[in-house]
């Protein structure tokens, strides 16, 4: 069964090793360049840890770590939205077996409000997993760039 727990400051290494590796998947899409320990930068990180109104979560199936979300209120597009998907990531070798799916009915049943996600639209994973769950809620699609897409929708 997945579970959503919160991270919390003891956690903070666990985080930071795991989005490591989400960030290195991502350079797929994004041009990011290691640092000389080996690490992506990842700005907003420690905000996790001081702002209130940051919040993530590590996805558990049962015992298991299966993956990770990070969700804020800071807009990416200029709205004000009560939540902006910011991160998430289920590891490779857990994808296409329903826990993605799972893990965001249980952010968007806890966390009602007006929501932005963002993703690369050359990510046609994340493309094809985003259009599918937010399809219920007739997201408006903005474009950031060439390559970024924002939905926007509102989840009563």
């Amino acid at each position: 069964m997945i579970r959503l727990i919160a991270v919390k400051k003891e956690d903070k290494d666990l985080l930071f090793n795991i989005n490591q590796k989400y960030l290195y998947e991502m350079t797929l899409y994004y041009p990011d360049k290691m640092d000389e320990m080996g690490n992506l930068r990842y700005g907003y990180f420690e905000e996790y840890f001081v702002d209130e109104n940051r919040k993530a979560f590590f996805i558990y199936n049962d015992a298991l770590l299966v993956g990770f979300a990070m969700v804020h209120p800071y807009s990416v597009i200029g709205g004000n939205p009560d939540y902006t998907l910011a991160e998430f990531c289920i590891f490779p070798s857990y994808r296409r077996k329903g826990f993605a799916v799972n893990a965001v009915n249980i952010l968007f049943d806890t966390f009602k409000g007006k929501w932005e996600i963002k993703y690369n639209d050359k990510n046609l994973g994340a493309k094809k997993l985003w259009t599918m769950i937010t399809s219920p809620y007739n997201p408006r699609v903005c474009y950031l760039n060439e390559e970024e897409v924002v939905l926007e929708f509102t989840i009563e």
